[in-house]
């Protein structure tokens, strides 16, 4: 069973990825579109739309049915890449296809030590968490002082934070599939959506640190 929810939950997640990235390109040629999302309050919505579907996904996707939790993650990642589409109008488009690249490696790495590993990892949660909050509040000041080397501290620190969530969540991953108490199909998309996010979030840190922006 173990093998079988690994496969599948890397298999939403890839179909997550595939969805988000694609929706970002084809918005970022579509002028009409780019100007509907980011010249109104659009922006706003989806940010809005995107923050109730991951927290209604992360709290209810072990219960509600399996395909209704198939539906939410699409949808989810579809609105991520709406607003995701702003990043092929800043940055360089082989820029972007490297850093995808480089953090499918780093995931890669990660993920198997993570799977691979004899250490309990479970008390790195609570640390991760704390991490994870302090990274918010550090951006959200960020946001007044606009410092570029305070930009760059954060997406650091966010980096290694979110490559230690994916060794962490790969391991919980493999717990639950052990314990058997969550229905495999469920328990392979709330897998994905963790796993999801943490690419997301790791592709974004080092897009901002080696990314080339077309300016």
């Amino acid at each position: 069973m173990e093998n079988k929810l690994m496969s599948k939950t890397f298999f939403w997640m890839c179909i997550g990825l595939l969805i988000t990235f694609a929706t970002g390109y084809f918005v970022s040629h579509n002028e009409m579109m780019i100007i509907n999302i980011f010249k109104n309050s659009t922006y706003l919505i989806l940010c809005i739309v995107e923050l109730v579907l991951v927290i209604a996904l992360s709290a209810k996707a072990r219960t509600m049915g399996k395909n209704t939790a198939r539906i939410f993650f699409i949808l989810y990642s579809f609105v991520t890449g709406l607003t995701f589409s702003s990043i092929f109008i800043v940055y360089e488009l082989t820029s972007i296809l490297y850093v995808f690249l480089l953090a499918a490696v780093v995931f890669l790495v990660f993920g198997l030590i993570g799977y691979y590993t004899n250490l309990d990892l479970t008390r790195i949660g609570t640390y991760l968490m704390m991490a994870l909050f302090a990274v918010i509040i550090c951006f959200l000041i960020n946001l007044f002082t606009n410092s570029d080397t305070f930009d760059l501290i954060i997406s650091i620190i966010s980096l290694l934070v979110f490559i230690g969530f994916t060794a962490y969540d790969v391991q919980k991953i493999k717990r639950l599939s052990e314990d058997g108490d969550i229905p495999e199909d469920n328990l392979s998309i709330v897998g994905a959506l963790e796993l999801y996010l943490d690419y997301i979030n790791i592709f974004l840190d080092l897009l901002r640190i080696f990314g080339n922006s077309r300016d």
